[in-house]
């Protein structure tokens, strides 16, 4: 992989780069311009057709309509079937002392900026796996039609997945109306856990790595419990900023269904235990 053709793609004038962390799928760098540094990642644009074009637009998304810290898009192409994205470095900080209250209460605000339908303007990913954001008018409809049964159906044509499986997971979408209260469709991050935020160096919350679409909001508050949960504040300081309907913790399983389907299908293990465990209570 010739990086000097990818960073010379950016338009950057670069002094010197570094490896750094990136994930399962990115190789990444730090870049270095003019005293100012950048974050550059790396994948096969073949086998994840446009990601980092979809995710810049993400990121474009956040924020415009929230008051988090979202690293800034600066260039995002590709080279010899290698597709790229630079985006603005974030130093890491300290938090300030209402840090989870402001982290709560940012993203209720987030939660207020809404559209008249479930979905996004295309398709995207979630991680390494696409995800279908094809507009519906109902949450129950797009949560069926868009996350859970497209996942059920590809665990069952690995192998992975009974016929019993199947018909539980109907059921489930069947109830789909009743479990969830009607609400607006909410502008999303999409993949809201405790890996994709960090502390910046003013002290404020940056996101990013999102997943972004329109759809039923507690489906972030699922995703922010899947991996141990936020800090209690933050819990406090949503509902004080935008009351959660009743019931909205009886209802953390069916909205983890969907990122637990996600990951029983790139890492298997007890992720697909955890789905059948819920689709289980459902027969």
């Amino acid at each position: 992989m010739d990086i000097r053709a990818i960073i010379n793609k950016s338009g950057l004038t670069i002094n010197s780069f570094h490896s750094v962390g990136g994930g399962d799928i990115n190789d990444a760098y730090c870049l270095v311009a003019d005293e100012k540094k950048y974050f550059l990642k790396i994948n096969d644009a073949a086998r994840f057709p446009r990601m980092f074009e979809k995710e810049a637009r993400g990121l474009t998304a956040l924020e415009k309509e929230s008051r988090f810290v979202i690293p800034k898009v600066i260039q995002h192409g590709e080279v010899n079937g290698r597709q790229f994205l630079v985006l603005e470095w974030l130093e890491k900080g300290r938090p300030l002392k209402n840090f989870w209250e402001d982290f709560g209460t940012a993203v209720a605000d987030m939660h207020k900026t809404r559209q008249n339908y479930f979905g996004f303007e295309e398709d995207n990913y979630i991680g390494s796996l696409q995800q279908n954001n094809t507009k519906h008018e109902s949450w129950p409809g797009f949560y069926t039609n868009c996350r859970v049964m497209p996942l059920i159906r590809k665990l069952k044509d690995a192998g992975r997945f009974s016929t019993t499986d199947i018909a539980a997971a109907e059921v489930f979408c069947k109830q789909l109306d009743t479990i969830f209260p009607s609400e607006y469709p909410s502008l999303l991050h999409g993949d809201l856990w405790g890996g994709n935020y960090m502390i910046s160096e003013n002290g404020r919350v940056a996101i990013y790595d999102p997943a972004v679409y329109f759809g039923h909001r507690e489906m972030d508050l699922g995703m922010t419990l899947l991996f141990g949960g936020f800090s209690a504040p933050f819990y406090e300081a949503y509902h004080q900023t935008y009351p959660l309907e009743k019931g909205w913790r009886q209802r953390i399983r069916c909205t983890q269904l969907y990122p637990l389907l996600v990951h029983a299908i790139l890492f298997d293990g007890q992720y697909l235990n955890s789905v059948k465990e819920i689709l289980r209570t459902f027969k």
